[in-house]
């Protein structure tokens, strides 16, 4: 979830997110909106932008403790890396995304320290199954979520980080 944006020209925002899976494979999504659109809304990894000097892998953990309350996980190697750019709460967002693969036992989720834009714009998590994602009608981010994470399943994470294909929301 955003936090600050970029001014124009500036380098991309840079964000780590995690793709976190359960023992049974289960991959949890955080459910956003439109801060005043609720029926403008969308399902995606937790995760957000770097603070001050941390590394990216320090920012998953902090963003997934932050939005889940999950702070049990073992963090494994960065799956994929993807540019962006989308509007959200009446501003363009340019982000590099890198995605973490991390499983956890810990499967419930309760948010400790939403920002007050997530507090006006996340309205829950859930875990889902490769095959309910891959027939989910609702929009999902990264877009090929379940095609990605069945690969990931059937062929374990990928010898080094796959470049997706920018998105332009």
């Amino acid at each position: 979830m955003p936090a600050d944006p970029e001014g124009p020209g500036d380098a991309p925002r840079r964000v780590a997110r995690v793709v976190l899976l359960d023992p049974e494979d289960r991959i949890l999504l955080l459910h956003g909106h439109e801060p005043d659109d609720p029926a403008d809304d969308w399902w995606f990894t937790p995760g957000g932008g770097l603070e001050g000097d941390e590394t990216r892998e320090q920012a998953a953990l902090r963003e997934l403790v932050e939005e889940t309350g999950i702070t049990e996980v073992e963090l494994g190697p960065v799956l994929w890396r993807r540019r962006c750019s989308f509007p959200f709460a009446g501003r363009r967002w340019d982000q590099d995304e890198w995605y973490y693969l991390a499983r956890t036992t810990q499967t419930a989720t309760r948010a400790v320290a939403l920002t007050e834009l997530e507090r006006r714009s996340v309205v829950g998590a859930r875990w889902w199954t490769c095959e309910e994602l891959g027939q989910a009608h609702e929009t999902v981010y990264p877009t090929r979520l379940a095609e990605l994470l069945r690969r990931v399943l059937d062929e374990g994470p990928p010898p080094g980080p796959e470049i997706l294909d920018t998105e332009i929301v």
